[in-house]
């Protein structure tokens, strides 16, 4: 039983839902006793990759899908043989295999804002030469006991227009707050958002998930770069679109040693835009995966997912998640994997879904609530968040301009 202090707005995870999690055990024992663990992806003809976008299969499919995956491993061995498969296929499909050289970053920070609490930098860093990856960089205030903080990764989703993406006050709130209680948090722009649509990129480009995956590995190099931050304690946290940054970033790169996927992972939903499921990372004559798979590749390291009534994070508690939780099993850390489920809730990282994320990031980056934690209510405070304009928070301007070897906007980036 879950004994926090809970927000009236916040409702944490009550036992899993019977119903759904018996179809799902049913479906998972019938094809055990009736297939020889095969997946369907060892025909003799080749096809063709498959691109599995927006709500590729149904609701029903999934579960038989699941059952099919589960089945292909019974120890961590074989869990391990079928992860390293999966992050292969990822990376291939992404155009990420092999990964490209780590080119100098060449960061760039400027224009310090100081809060109560915290302080607030434009940043921005070369991910290949030329191509920029804009975002704000949060720092606590004061010194580590240590000399080093934790790190955070916000990813945003796909809000779009002007003050959309790491503008929201949503975003800006959570970074804040983390950097309250002691973590150095980088919020970054997806190709054409932000700083990037402001210098004229457009988020539909064909190389995006590529890019976008690429600038994530790139912003934990940024991070490790900073003399204040711990290497050993960096999470990542974001929803919808930066949901699928996290549990991609996650999969592919170790050094993420906490990640907080919200209202994103699902077996039936493999994302809406070509930045998520638009280059076949999912399925191909050899392998097929789901999102609720390529999540479960977090572990044994923490994961919490955070699933809502009104999405297509709606079956979590009876689906995805007990696929999960067995691969943690397998793997010897199922306590290391966490639903918060909010029945009544929405699409977004709203003032309850935070809520729900600061307690798990505290718990596993050793984040410092004091001052921020309500006791009493159980409710972490974000009134402190000083909300910045999209002028306020850009990164170059007519101080700092942009450098001239910067790529124009819609350029192909060289990736060799």
């Amino acid at each position: 039983m879950d004994t926090r202090p809970q927000h009236p707005a916040v409702r944490f995870p009550k036992p899993l839902a019977r119903q759904t999690t018996l179809v799902f055990l049913i479906s998972l024992f019938s094809w055990a006793i009736g297939s020889s663990a095969q997946e369907g992806e060892k025909g003799s003809k080749k096809e063709k990759p498959v691109l599995c976008q927006g709500n590729y299969q149904s609701e029903a499919a999934a579960i038989k899908q699941l059952a099919r995956l589960a089945a292909t491993y019974k120890n961590q061995p074989q869990w391990n043989s079928r992860a390293a498969k999966i992050k292969r296929q990822i990376r291939v499909g992404a155009g990420l295999y092999p990964f490209p050289k780590r080119t100098p970053l060449k960061p760039i920070i400027n224009n310090l804002r100081n809060y109560d609490g915290y302080s607030v930098e434009s940043a921005a860093f070369e991910a290949r030469p030329g191509f920029y990856v804009y975002g704000t960089l949060y720092r606590p205030a004061g010194s580590a006991k240590n000399g080093q903080f934790p790190a955070v990764l916000c990813p945003h989703g796909h809000s779009r227009g002007p003050d959309g993406g790491r503008y929201r006050a949503d975003q800006q709130h959570r970074c804040a707050t983390l950097a309250r209680m002691g973590a150095v948090v980088f919020s970054y722009d997806m190709i054409g958002f932000g700083d990037s649509l402001h210098l004229g990129w457009n988020h539909q480009h064909s190389q995006a998930l590529t890019l976008q995956t690429w600038s994530s590995i790139r912003a934990i190099d940024f991070l490790e770069s900073l003399k204040d931050v711990d290497k050993t304690r960096i999470g990542v946290t974001g929803c919808s679109g930066g949901g699928t940054q996290t549990f991609l970033l996650a999969a592919l790169d170790d050094r993420v040693a906490v990640s907080v996927p919200v209202v994103m992972v699902s077996a039936h939903f493999f994302g809406g835009c070509d930045c998520e499921s638009g280059m076949p990372i999912h399925k191909t004559s050899e392998l097929e995966t789901n999102n609720a798979e390529i999540a479960a590749l977090a572990a044994p390291r923490p994961l919490l997912l955070v699933s809502v009534g009104g999405d297509w994070t709606k079956n979590t508690p009876g689906v995805e998640f007990p696929y999960i939780q067995n691969v943690y099993r397998i793997c010897g850390k199922k306590e290391n994997v966490e639903n918060v489920h909010q029945p009544d809730e929405g699409h977004g990282y709203q003032f309850p879904k935070r809520q729900a994320m600061y307690p798990f990031l505290v718990k596993h980056l050793g984040l410092n609530a004091d001052g921020v934690l309500d006791p009493a209510s159980g409710v972490y405070d974000e009134s402190k968040t000083v909300l910045e304009s999209p002028q306020q928070m850009r990164v170059f301007n007519k101080k700092v301009r942009l450098p001239d070897h910067a790529l124009p906007p819609g350029s192909q980036v060289d990736l060799d």
